[in-house]
Order: structure tokens, then sequence, then C-alpha cells
């Protein structure tokens, strides 16, 4: 392989000759992909790191914080709260539809292999003007994708925002949470663990859609050529992910799992090798047992697919029969593909042949990370140096409030959410529309208030404190319903990390949500970076978007 190759999977020359050390030898090319996928900003968070871990990830009721799939509260009775939100915004730009839907369907799977049942949806989406053909057609798109996705496979979509300016014209944000609840006894790990345990994989086929998806979408500058990139964005089926779901419920209620992990970005070499890493375990995959959609799969199409509706089971060679009669029971395919064993190495065969053996550390925990130039940019003191006062007022304040409420950032949304299920499951005492979204928790008395907030003009003039207000106002919207806020999980979408301003804008952020939680006491339990969102010259504006979830202890008593 050649640092030509390498260049073309994303990789630099730094990271090829890091890469040649760590083997003692040249990759081979299912290797190099797979370095490729595993060492993507997406996937890596290379360039975000070293401030994430400034962030307070501990406080009374955290369960478990960043590392896993999903952050964990306790909210009592035995039972958690499971949540996360995530962003899938390149692909939402490049086919609106099925990137959304997609983007629901991945953070569903996030949920359930924490052992939780999903209960609710939110979608913070951010677009160009309205009064553009082009942006009216990818805001239905994405409304349609998430709509789809959602209402199929049975979870209430309770809340989100909408929001509309210039800035997102060629790069719409597309994050979603999902709130899941489950018994504390039954949480799950996304861990390999016992030499001679079985990874079963479980979901649909494998196929070609999503290759790359890490690397040629979420982790490098975007541009207007989007039809070229159509193949890399996955195509979601609702009705197999519903029955995963309860295949992976009702293997996890039986106490069957050792460790559970969906396939998300990098498919299957992203699974084995991060729980691998995590079980300080190594793995022989063998992908003549991958079940494929097409003929001809390549090893790095198979290792790097991402089609979706798929699962990664660690179980005890004792209860791999019975698993899969649960699979077969709920109509699922599930086939063993991987075996633990001692050594830490990810060793993947294919036609009896060894075509990757690497350390499952290297790339999911070993990858490089980098302090980029960071520097305040000179124009936000033009920006700042406006001020609001000098601004004519009004002739006439009744026309003006009237234009004021018709504007795209302040009329109803109605339109909007009327197209979401948003009572499926019966829990729902607060839907779209109010200050923070409401559910009853089954079995108790008491419910959760959640909420999702940011706002990318505030960060644009100050993004620390606007990082810090969009945490404030996210509190303030789970307090409003009488509910306490106990933690937040946060999707930070920014332009180009290769540029010193976005890397400043970054920095800020994230210390102002640091600030922020510190101050209300609410621990962040994980979340999504994405890089990269900069079509052309146009970046976005730094949109730091926070999911709030609170307790309410009496759900009679919900404001």
């Amino acid at each position: 392989m050649t640092v030509a190759q390498a260049a073309a999977l994303g990789l630099t020359e730094e990271e090829y000759q890091r890469i040649v050390e760590t083997l003692r030898r040249e990759p081979t090319a299912a290797e190099l992909a797979m370095y490729g996928a595993m060492w993507s900003e997406h996937c890596s968070y290379k360039s975000s790191k070293i401030y994430l871990k400034t962030l307070p990830t501990e406080g009374p009721r955290i369960v478990m914080g960043p590392g896993e799939s999903a952050g964990i509260i306790d909210i009592g009775d035995g039972l958690v709260a499971v949540f996360k939100l995530e962003s899938h915004n390149h692909p939402s730009f490049v086919e609106p539809v099925q990137g959304a839907a997609t983007g629901v369907g991945g953070i569903v799977r996030d949920i359930i292999s924490a052992g939780a049942r999903p209960v609710a949806l939110l979608d913070p989406l951010r677009f160009g003007m309205p009064d553009e053909w082009a942006q009216r057609h990818l805001l239905g798109g994405v409304v349609a994708g998430i709509s789809q996705y959602g209402n199929s496979i049975g979870i209430p979509t309770v809340g989100g925002e909408v929001k509309f300016d210039p800035c997102y014209r060629g790069n719409p944000l597309v994050n979603v949470m999902c709130v899941g609840i489950g018994e504390a006894a039954h949480v799950q790990r996304a861990r390999a663990e016992g030499t001679g345990n079985v990874a079963l994989l479980m979901g649909s086929k494998t196929g070609r859609d999503g290759i790359g998806g890490v690397s040629v979408l979420a982790s490098r500058p975007f541009d207007a050529e989007a039809e070229a990139k159509r193949p890399s964005v996955q195509v979601g089926d609702p009705f197999t992910e519903k029955v995963v779901i309860e295949a992976c419920l009702e293997i996890a209620r039986r106490g069957l799992l050792v460790g559970l992990q969906d396939l998300g970005g990098a498919g299957l070499c992203c699974a084995t090798s991060e729980t691998a890493s995590r079980g300080m375990v190594g793995l022989d995959l063998n992908l003549d047992a991958v079940p494929l959609r097409e003929a001809g799969m390549e090893p790095f199409e198979i290792l790097t697919s991402e089609s979706q509706e798929r699962m990664l089971a660690i179980v005890r060679p004792d209860d791999v029969e019975q698993a899969l009669e649960i699979c077969r029971t709920w109509g699922v395919l599930a086939t063993p593909v991987a075996r633990v064993k001692d050594g830490g190495n990810l060793t993947v065969t294919f036609h009896g042949e060894v075509v990757a053996d690497v350390p499952a550390r290297s790339l999911a925990d070993e990858g490089p990370t980098y302090h980029r130039p960071a520097a305040r940019p000179d124009w936000i003191d033009g920006l700042r140096a406006s001020d609001p006062l000098s601004l004519d007022a009004p002739k006439d304040l009744g026309e003006a409030l009237l234009e004021l409420l018709g504007s795209p950032n302040v009329c109803s949304k109605r339109w909007v959410y009327q197209q979401y299920d948003s009572i499926v499951q019966h829990n729902t005492l607060e839907g779209p529309g109010g200050d923070a979204a409401v559910l009853r928790i089954e079995g108790t008395p008491r419910a959760l208030a959640i909420s999702t907030d940011g706002n990318g003009r505030w960060c644009q003039l100050d993004p620390r404190l606007g990082a810090q207000l969009a945490v404030a106002e996210a509190a303030r919207n789970v307090a409003c319903t009488g509910a306490r806020p106990v933690a937040i999980t946060n999707c930070l979408n920014f332009g180009n990390p290769e540029h010193p301003d976005v890397m400043w804008q970054f920095a800020e952020a994230v210390a102002g949500i640091g600030e922020a939680c510190r101050a209300l006491g609410t621990p962040v339990t994980g979340g999504n970076v994405s890089f990269y969102n900069q079509t052309g010259e146009t970046q976005i504006h730094p949109t730091p978007v926070i999911g709030m979830v609170g307790v309410l202890e009496d759900a009679s008593k919900r404001l």
C-alpha cells in the first residue's frame, strides 16, 4: 500500500507512517481501510478529545458517562434513563430522506446497546432560509425521513427545534436525540470479554451502502458535488430495526449477553475493534460467515460497510443456541462471526487467509491526537461592535409584531411535528410545542422531562457565552415542567477544524458548556462532535446543541 492510497482514505502521510510503525510492516488493503475509518475525525475525535476531557462527567445520579454507547442516569426504583444526541448532517444534505431516517436508526441502536427500551426521540434541525426551493426540499425530505422511520418503529418524536439561517444553506444540521428506559440490573456494556465467547452479528445483511461514510462524508470538507457521494449514504429499513430492538431486549432480559454494540460508523470494523479494546481482549473475525446482500464484496467493504439495522452481541458458548432461537422467533437474522481470544489483536480471515491482524487498541483507542492551532478571529470584533439600540424603532408596532411572529424562526412549527407520532407507547404527558417534553415512567409516580436547545447566532458572536446560554436554556425548559435538571448530552456542530478560528470557537464553546454544567450541577454523559460542516468557503455558525434530561418526582404535579 502507498501513501497516496492512504490519502484517498483520509489518512495523512504522518498517520500512514504511524500505522507502519505500529504494525512493523506495510498494512494490507483491508488494514489500511480499517485505520482510515477508525482514525477518521468522526470515529477518533482526534481534534476534539483534548477539550472534551475537560467537561464534568460525574454526579450522584450518573451510572455511566462518556466512553460507552450512551449516557445512563439513575431515575430510582431500580430503573435508569439512557440517552444520547448525535448528528447525521452530511448524509442528510446528500440524501435528505435516507440521511435523516438512518440518523434516527443509528441513535436508537445506541440506546438498545445499553439494554434500554427507546421511549422518545427529539430532532433539533437547522436549514438555510426557507424561501429557497432547495431548502424547502431538504426540510421536507428530512422531516419525512424522521417521521417515516420513527413512526414505523413505534417511538414517539416528542420535541426538537427547527431553525433557519443562511449559514446552513449548503450544510443543514440534522441532530437526533433518543431517550430510553431500562432496568439497572440489565444494563449492558459495549465490550467483549471472556476467552472463547462468541460474537453474533444480528440484523440486516451487509451490503455496499455507507462504505466510506465516516471518512468520505463526515470527516472532510464538504462540497457541492453531492451526487457522487450518494453511495456513501446508508439505506434504512425501520421494520427490520423494530424486530432487532425486540430481539436484543429479550436476549438482554434473559441474561444471555456479555456485551452489545451497534454497527454504526465504520460498521463491523468499529464494533469489533471497540468491543475488543474495551474488554482488553482480541477477536478472531471470519468474514466468510458474514451474511452478504451483494456478491463479490471485498474484505475492506465487508469491514467498513455501514449497512443499517445491525448489532454485535457477545454471548457465552453455552448461550449461543438460546440467543439464536430468540432471533429466529423475532425473524432476525443472526450468525456467529467471531470468537473472543487472548492477546488483544483483531485477526480477520477471508477465504481461509488472514487479511488483517492488528492490535484492537491501535484502532479504537490509540489513534492520533491533535492540538490544532486555535486563534480568535479578527472579524468577531466587528460583529460585536454592532449596537442593537442604534436601530430605528418601527413606525408601526402592530405591523412589526406581525412580521416578527411570521418570521421562519418564530412562527409555529406545528406543520413539522404534526407529521410525527408523538403519543405512541402512551406515556407522553407533554409533547411537541411546549417548553420540554414530559414522559411518564411506567410503574412509578415519576416522569422524565427532556429538552434540546441551541443558538448558533449567539455562538457566532460569543461561543463561550452562547454555549452557556444553550445549557441554561435547556435547564430552564426542563425546570418549567417542574422537573429537576439532572444531566446533559451534547452535539457539537462546527466547521473545519483545520481552520484556527473554528478551533477557537470549539474550545470556547466546550469551556462554556463545562462552566454552565458545573454551575447547574448537570454533568455531561456523552455526545457527539460533528466537524467539517462547511461547503465551499461558507462555514456554519458554531452550533452546540444541548440535550437536557430531568426527573420529575411526581408526574401529577407537572407544570
